[in-house]
């Protein structure tokens, strides 16, 4: 991805160079300046959203020439477990990977083919299909078409139909997907309320795993509203989304709905998030009747000087069950990581992580903490440059005194400390 995206730029750049003592004076070259820096942007902004996951949403200014693409997110390595568990980890969590994520992952990637290409009248189509390894899985998540700068009246209006990530949001530090919808269905982005506020919107189904990867009968409908701003660099997204079944479930008579409400505050460099779900938790698809899940989450970065940095994350999620009153439970984490810069290339990361899950109408505490010490080998100088060479150690420990077993039942858990030294690549592209 980054030498298809640099090439092009490279040849402009050389051509420009080449023709410099043709020019006849500076505003000649001024002008060849800034044809360059818009260049590079124009590069920037085509594959921002590619290097993330996220559905790829086009617009009117989408370039098409460049043919197949290939994007994706991986994470591969080996670690040594020297103690009783490789990971650390609180038992029955909410909050995502609770303890932290760094140096406290396990492997697998999602790589993705796209081609992009446009018609006669204008309009900019693109066809993306993603593979992803996870465990002991292979499946296939996206397989969707999209078109934009179909119509004047909205030429950076995006509909799309097929199988997509959908409404994926995430916290980073604790790898926290707090809102999901992904399935098969149809949706559109960007449509235009106004000259900054837009709406997205999607009707899926959940599919169930197999060879005809047919509709389980659970459906929703999401809305998110963007561009609401309070400044240059603060604004507010919201979310509404509503899950209900058809009757293809022979238990029909049982048929409950769903629904999410969620506010993401974006401060700067700092997040507030609020989500509160009913008959549900994470996603709108998995209802639970009189599941309640009410999530606060706060994280963001501040930089000391161009070398030292810290990010910072901190959640509280209170989760009402619904089948089992005795598993209702409150989850507080919290995540830090002082990073240091040492050049363009290498840098040192150090991630302390705490979690606590207590059980509101039972007598347990479930915890665990650990700290990371990473030394990195990354493309570029920042928290955020991949691909990344990444060997780290590993201690914590795990106190966890019961699980949540089956049919109501605790089962038995035991302390568990870790020390691990590993070695692993991470990237997305």
């Amino acid at each position: 991805m980054k030498s298809s995206k640099l090439l092009p730029v490279v040849l402009s750049v050389s051509t420009a160079i080449l023709s410099i003592p043709s020019y006849a004076d500076n505003k000649d070259i001024d002008d060849l300046s800034r044809r360059i820096q818009e260049l590079e942007e124009k590069f920037d902004k085509e594959y921002s959203e590619q290097e993330s996951q996220q559905p790829e949403v086009l617009s009117s200014q989408s370039d098409d020439t460049f043919g197949i693409h290939f994007s994706g997110y991986a994470r591969y390595g080996a670690a040594y477990q020297a103690g009783d568990s490789k990971l650390v980890s609180t038992d029955d969590a909410l909050n995502g990977n609770a303890t932290g994520r760094l140096g406290n992952e396990g492997n697998g990637g999602e790589f993705q083919f796209g081609k992009t290409f446009s018609n006669d009248t204008g309009a900019i189509w693109n066809i993306d299909v993603m593979f992803n390894h996870w465990g002991d899985n292979v499946e296939v998540p996206k397989a969707y078409a999209g078109v934009t700068n179909l119509y004047e009246s909205q030429p950076n209006l995006y509909i799309w139909a097929g199988r997509n990530f959908n409404q994926r949001i995430q916290t980073d530090l604790n790898d926290y997907y707090w809102m999901t919808t992904d399935g098969q269905g149809a949706g559109f982005n960007n449509f235009a309320l106004s000259e900054t506020l837009k709406l997205d919107a999607s009707f899926v189904s959940a599919v169930d795993s197999g060879p005809d990867d047919s509709s389980n009968g659970d459906y929703a409908i999401t809305t998110t509203l963007h561009g609401i701003s309070f400044g240059e660099s603060s604004g507010v997204t919201l979310y509404a989304n509503w899950g209900f079944d058809d009757k293809s479930d022979a238990n029909s008579g049982n048929r409950i709905n769903a629904y999410q409400v969620a506010a993401k505050f974006n401060l700067d460099n700092n997040n507030i998030v609020v989500r509160y779900s009913d008959n549900a938790k994470d996603k709108v698809l998995d209802k639970t009747k009189d599941q309640q899940a009410l999530l606060f989450s706060f994280d963001g970065s501040y930089d000391f000087n161009q070398s030292a940095s810290v990010a910072y994350l901190t959640a509280f999620q209170t989760y009402k069950d619904g089948e089992y009153s005795q598993y209702d439970r409150k989850d507080y984490n919290a995540v830090v990581r002082p990073m240091y810069f040492w050049d363009d290339v290498n840098s040192t990361w150090l991630e302390f992580g705490y979690d606590r899950v207590d059980f509101s109408n039972e007598d347990i505490t479930n915890s665990s903490w650990k700290v990371t010490l990473s030394q990195n080998i990354s493309f570029g100088k920042g928290s955020d440059q991949r691909p990344m060479l990444r060997f780290y150690t590993t201690v914590g420990d795990a106190d966890n005194e019961q699980s949540i077993g089956t049919n109501g039942a605790f089962t038995s858990a035991t302390k568990q400390d870790t020390l691990t030294v590993g070695a692993m690549w991470e990237a997305w592209w």
